[in-house]
Order: structure tokens, then C-alpha cells, then sequence
């Protein structure tokens, strides 16, 4: 556990890449095979599940502290973060060094489910008797569910190719897909050998940059593949010896969350996987920028269910919308040109010829200006803007620059003033950083959306310092404020939704620009927001924004 918890505080101690990733190569040249394989997981986003509830974890704190409630809920609003909380409030008591290995901790809690309260109440305090302050606060973000650390997926694979001398390409690869920490080698992971590959495993996925480059840069317009960029999930089919899966660019399984994809694993060839778009239409629409997508709220409504009603399934129909090949005829494509891998993917989607499997259309255009008018016709066809594709371009892992980019529309912004405070997490746990807005309704003030990212270090010490003045109420960690401080917040979409007092809900709301020029008295008002939804809402949703 020491070995893991200097790792986090390397990483936690630079913002330079390769630092990280140095940190990242030292660790696996060194660690227990065990443990580095826990590492990948855990940084790949394979995180074990939440063991106990918060609650249990503040009365075995105090139990061990002797502390009164009161005073441990005023440490914990000053921390701001629970784990860091119970980790400097706990007594050392163990000599340096004590703890056992990462994977001894990371195998237990996966096996709290099964066990009695009392179980894991002895399992946890023995732990915490073992650990010093930071390994204790390492693993009470474990317990919690709330460990997240600043590493990108490339660092770790250009870390793990370092360490074992292989391609980043060919270690991207080997980490994707259904595995399992707890029964997986390290050996078995990193091996080479495609006999024990599960037939499940998808491909990383080739993320694209945010376009910043002008046309006389991207040069001939010919030279380019222009589609239309969904508002979905990212995903992945593969069909392989027969049996079809559906994956999330999370690396989440998400088969049995689709139904109508079964169909395809009787037409699909064997040995293909596909990239693509998972997206909820209204209906069946033949085409120019063809069918219609529903707000991505409905697709949410989905995702978060156990099981899928038939309602659910005809309210909100999913189709996947391919536009990329990666594998055919069990061989990877990746290497091939777009135009090659494009040909045999109409191919592929004519053959099967169903409803709930479309093709990505090509959007044709001659010159950047012609392309540069449909954009901004995308959100009349519930899309984000336009991807450009590099017709030359292979298909790689990560996210790179120069051949794929995404030409997002530019965001709706309405002027709300902040009427809630509450401090963030992390290096922000004691600032107050999280903000609720609201909009005008006659004389009243009605709160529509929460953002907590937008604004410069220098920024929010200012907000942090105009909170501590003017706080008129407390709700736990929670404070009210004077309504005198607004900001223009930015947003990709608007849906209707009964769970909310303003009756919308907004999609990735983010603070665009502190309003230091406009009063309270100009903000917009819930008829704005409401005019917004007319115009570019598509239809009513119970999903919160």
C-alpha cells in the first residue's frame, strides 16, 4: 500500500505528462505483478465497488476518535472531502510500513458484498490500524467510490510500453475490454499471445481534437471526410463466433441495456467490430441528414436502469449509427486508409439492411464556406456540429492531432446570478467552488442549473472570498448567498424535465465568463430559458440535466 500511495502523491505533485508518466514506469519496473495489474484497472476506470455507506464510515471514525458529531461535521466542512477527513483524524498508531500490499485491500473490498455488517466494520478498522495518514486517505476514496486521479489513459499506456518494451498501440489494445483484476496475470495481460484474448474485446477508441486549426491549414477540402457529429454515446459492436457485444467508450458493457442490437448478431458477418454512435430517435426517417435524434436525456434514461421496460423501448428506440470499421473477417483494419475502411462498411451495413443499423452519412461539400453553413444548421438536426475525418488517416488510439476534429457548434449561453455555494473537492475542498444559478420569474428567483468549472484560480478565490461575506443561510455544507454576483453559463442542449423546479434541464452547463459588467436586474429570465426550449428542445424528458 506505501509503494501505491507515493505513486499517487508523485502524480499528484506535477501537471507535466512526463513526470507522470515516469512516476507511472518507475512503479511498474518495481511493483508486485499483483499490484500493477490493480493499477491498470484502477486507472482505466475499473474501480471496486462502493464497500460502506458514508454514514457507517463517520461513526467508526468517531468511534475510534471518541469525538463528538458535531465537531467531526465541522472538521469535515473545513476539509471538505470525507476521506481526507477520517485520514487526519484517526490516530497513527502502526509502525511505518505495516500496511499490506494494494491488492490485499482491493481483494477484500471486492468481497464485502457478500459479508455481514459486522464483517466489514472489522475489515476496515483493522485497515486503518495499519495505514498511515496517506494510505489511509488512498484507501478511503477506494471505500467510498470517490478515487479519481489527474492520469490520462495515454500515459499509462506509454508507461506500460516503456516498462515492458512494447508498442503503445499493442498495450492499448491488450487493456481494453472485459477483464478481470482479481483473476487476471500480469502475464496474461501483457502477453502477446491472441489465443486467450476474449472474443469481447473491443478497441480503444480514436478520439479527435477540438477543431483550432483555420481552412488555408486544413488545406484542399477534398482531402477531407465531413459527417455530422451525434449526440450519443460513443460505442462499439463486435460480433465474433457468433455472439454480438455492445460497448461504451467507458469500457462499459452495455449488451443487455440494448435489446435491439440482438437482432444484428444473426446479419452481422463474424469477425467485425464496428465503431459508431448509440442514439434515441423519435422515429424512422429516411434521409437527408436523415433521422432526428431525441435529446440525450432519453438515452440516459435508459443507461441508468437495470432492466429495460417495453415502454421505455418504444418511447425510446436506440439505433447505432456506424461510420467506422475497425475490424473485418477477424483481421484488424486499423491501419487502412478511411476511404478503405469506409468502403467495406457501406458494404457491411447493406448487407444487413435493418432499421436500428444506419450508416453515418457523408456530407458532401466543395469549399469550407459551404460546410461551414451546415454547421450551423446542426442543431436543427439534433447533432453537436460536424466531425472531420482525414480520408488518408489510419484509425488510432487516443486522442491525437492533425487528422480527425470535431467542428462543434457554438454553445447556447443564458446570464443567471448565483444564488448557492458549496466547496469543491480535491485541491478545491476548501473553497467554495460549486454554484448553483438562477434565473428571474417576476420577482422571484428560480434556480435552473449547478457549474463548477469555467472560471481562473484568481476567479474563484474571489467568489470563495464574496461567499464567506455575504452567506445568508446554511444548509449543511451548502450556503445561501446574496444574489449580486452573475455569470453567463454556457450549455450544448435544453430539455424539458418534471424533476426540476424551472422545468429544464440543461446539458453540460459550464460557467462561460463572469458578468462583472451586468446587474443583477439584467439577468435572463425563465421565459428565456423556456423560449430556448421551444426552439431547441426536442421533446420532454424525466432525465435531470
Amino acid at each position: 500500500m506505501r509503494q501505491f500511495t507515493d505513486l499517487v502523491n508523485r502524480l499528484g505533485a506535477s501537471t507535466k505528462t512526463q513526470d507522470k508518466i515516469g512516476a507511472l514506469s518507475d512503479y511498474f519496473l518495481t511493483a508486485p505483478e499483483k499490484d500493477k495489474v490493480w493499477v491498470i484497472a484502477l486507472f482505466s476506470g475499473r474501480r471496486p465497488k462502493k464497500a460502506v455507506n458514508s454514514t457507517q464510515l463517520r461513526e467508526w471514525c468517531l468511534e475510534s476518535c471518541a469525538l463528538p458529531g458535531w465537531l467531526f461535521d465541522e472538521c469535515y466542512h473545513t476539509v471538505g472531502d470525507l476521506a481526507e477527513t477520517i485520514a487526519l483524524l484517526l490516530p497513527v498508531k502502526s509502525p511505518p510500513g505495516s500496511a499490506a500490499p494494494l491488492h490485499y485491500y482491493l481483494d477484500q473490498l471486492r468481497m464485502m458484498e457478500g459479508r455481514d455488517l459486522p464483517a466489514r466494520k472489522q475489515f476496515i478498522l483493522g485497515a486503518w490500524r495499519e495505514m498511515d495518514s496517506d494510505e489511509r486517505f488512498v484507501f478511503n476514496k477506494f471505500i467510498t467510490g470517490g478515487f479519481r486521479i489527474g492520469v490520462s489513459q495515454a500515459s499509462m499506456v506509454n508507461a506500460l510500453a516503456h516498462a515492458g518494451n512494447l508498442e503503445p498501440a499493442a498495450v492499448a489494445h491488450r487493456i481494453t475490454g472485459n477483464w478481470d483484476p482479481g483473476e487476471t496475470s500480469w502475464t496474461d495481460l501483457m502477453s502477446s499471445d491472441q489465443g486467450t484474448r476474449d472474443i469481447s474485446q473491443p478497441y480503444p477508441f480514436y478520439l479527435a481534437y477540438a477543431l483550432d486549426l483555420s481552412w488555408e491549414e486544413l488545406g484542399d477540402p477534398q482531402a477531407w471526410q465531413a459527417e455530422w457529429k451525434w449526440d450519443g454515446i460513443r460505442g462499439q459492436l463486435v460480433k465474433r463466433q457468433g455472439r454480438l457485444f455492445v460497448w461504451s467508450r467507458g469500457e462499459e458493457l452495455l449488451t443487455e441495456k440494448f435489446p435491439e442490437f440482438t437482432v444484428l448478431a444473426n446479419s452481422l458477418p463474424d469477425g467485425v467490430v464496428l465503431d459508431g454512435e448509440i442514439a434515441c430517435f423519435a422515429q424512422d426517417r429516411a434521409g437527408e441528414p436523415n433521422f432526428l435524434p431525441m435529446p440525450f436525456a432519453s438515452l440516459q434514461t435508459r443507461i441508468g436502469r437495470k432492466n429495460i421496460t417495453r415502454k421505455q423501448l418504444t418511447e425510446a428506440p436506440a439505433f447505432f449509427i456506424a461510420y467506422d470499421l475497425l475490424e473485418y473477417q477477424d483481421r484488424d483494419y486499423r491501419q487502412h486508409e478511411l476511404t478503405a475502411r469506409r468502403q467495406i462498411l457501406e458494404q457491411v451495413v447493406a448487407m444487413v439492411n435493418h432499421p436500428v443499423f444506419r450508416l453515418s452519412p457523408v456530407i458532401p461539400f466543395a469549399e469550407w464556406t459551404q460546410l461551414a453553413a451546415l454547421r450551423k444548421k446542426s442543431r436543427a438536426y439534433g447533432c453537436e456540429g460536424i466531425m472531420l475525418k482525414r480520408k488518408s488517416s489510419s484509425y488510432l488510439s487516443g486522442r491525437k492531432r492533425g487528422d480527425w476534429w470535431k467542428w462543434k457548434i457554438d454553445p447556447l449561453v443564458i446570464d443567471a446570478v448565483m444564488v448557492y455555494a458549496q466547496k469543491g473537492h480535491g485541491r478545491r475542498s476548501n473553497l467554495y467552488t460549486d454554484y448553483t444559478f438562477a434565473v428571474r420569474n417576476g420577482e422571484q428567483l428560480v434556480p435552473f442549473a449547478k457549474a463548477y468549472s469555467g472560471l481562473t484560480d484568481q476567479e474563484f478565490s474571489e467568489v470563495d472570498a464574496f461567499v464567506k461575506r455575504n452567506s445568508l443561510e446554511k444548509f449543511g455544507p451548502v450556503r445561501t448567498v446574496r444574489p449580486e454576483l452573475v455569470f453567463e453559463i454556457a450549455f450544448e442542449g435544453i430539455a424539458a424535465s418534471k424533476r426540476h423546479r424551472s422545468g429544464v434541464a440543461l446539458r453540460f452547463p459550464r460557467i462561460n465568463r463572469w458578468r462583472r459588467d451586468k446587474p443583477v436586474a439584467e439577468i435572463n429570465s425563465l421565459d428565456d430559458l423556456l423560449t430556448m426550449l421551444r426552439l431547441y428542445g426536442q421533446r420532454e424528458s424525466e432525465a435531470s440535466g
